[in-house]
């Protein structure tokens, strides 16, 4: 019955914020397509529940093949990413198109945030237990690793800080919020989200 009434609230919230939102959408499409070459939205390979891949929708802020030319984490003020990119990504303004993600069931408001499956493979059997639920957009790591780029930039080997001990705490937040989720739980979360993004 939780599970039906989280999906219920994410299917009408997702609903009325897309609709509300289009205008600025549509500002936003403007603003990349005048920034650089390319297209407005990015997609990219995730993992979600059941470990069932998925594409999540992302306004692009990084150069056209970005992937290609580094790693698929960002490290401090990334060269790949462009004028527009940078704002976008300060506000997590670049992750509200998982509105439709939401809206389609792939993605939930609250959730895991999903990883790409190089990473993926490399969970053990318990951090799997993270990929039983539906992923989201935000999540208590999200909250704790809002500067995350920053924290990367520091280390001499950012993608091995990242696996070893980064994604690893995040793991480990993501199994204590499924073992303590409710629905009230989740909105706590998305409040802290909000104040964590504007303060």
């Amino acid at each position: 019955m939780e599970v039906i009434g989280k999906r219920l609230f994410d299917l009408t919230v997702s609903s009325v914020a897309i609709v509300l939102l289009s205008p600025v959408f549509l500002l936003i499409a403007i603003l990349i397509k005048l920034d650089s070459k390319g297209p407005v939205f990015f997609l990219q390979s995730r993992v979600g529940k059941d470990e069932k891949v998925f594409q999540i929708y992302k306004f692009r802020t990084m150069v056209v093949d970005a992937e290609k030319l580094g790693k698929q984490i960002t490290v401090g003020r990334d060269p790949r990413i462009t004028r527009v990119g940078h704002y976008l990504r300060k506000y997590k303004i670049d992750e509200l198109p998982q509105l439709f993600n939401v809206f389609n069931g792939s993605m939930s408001f609250v959730g895991p945030r999903p990883e790409v499956p190089r990473y993926t493979a490399l969970y053990n059997s318990e951090q799997r237990e993270v990929l039983r639920v539906r992923p989201g957009i935000t999540d208590l790591a999200s909250i704790k690793y809002r500067d995350e780029n920053e924290v990367l930039a520091q280390s001499e080997n950012p993608e091995k800080t990242y696996i070893e001990e980064v994604m690893v705490d995040k793991l480990q937040l993501n199994l204590d919020y499924i073992q303590n989720r409710s629905f009230w739980v989740d909105i706590k979360i998305i409040f802290q989200t909000i104040y964590k993004i504007v303060k």
